[in-house]
């Protein structure tokens, strides 16, 4: 699932390489705009629907804050 997961940040932003244990707000790598979209494709990709309550930086900041999010929305890992 972690891969999906960069492959969907790659569309997103493919000029930054997700793969790094960075904090991808912290470093400008993902806006708001880009949180936004990400969210939507998330939902969509797998079939979740992210709560707004969640729609928080830290929970996009990382592939393991995405993952747990995931996880917390009832995706299976």
């Amino acid at each position: 699932m972690k891969q999906r997961i960069v492959n969907i940040l790659q569309e997103i932003r493919p000029e930054f390489d997700f793969t790094q244990e960075l904090n991808f707000i912290e470093e400008g790598m993902l806006d708001s705009f880009d949180v936004v979209n990400l969210v939507t494709t998330l939902d969509e990709s797998f079939s979740i629907c992210i709560d707004g309550m969640d729609i928080i930086p830290e929970n996009f900041a990382t592939i393991d804050s995405i993952y747990n999010l995931l996880i917390k929305n009832g995706v299976k890992s």
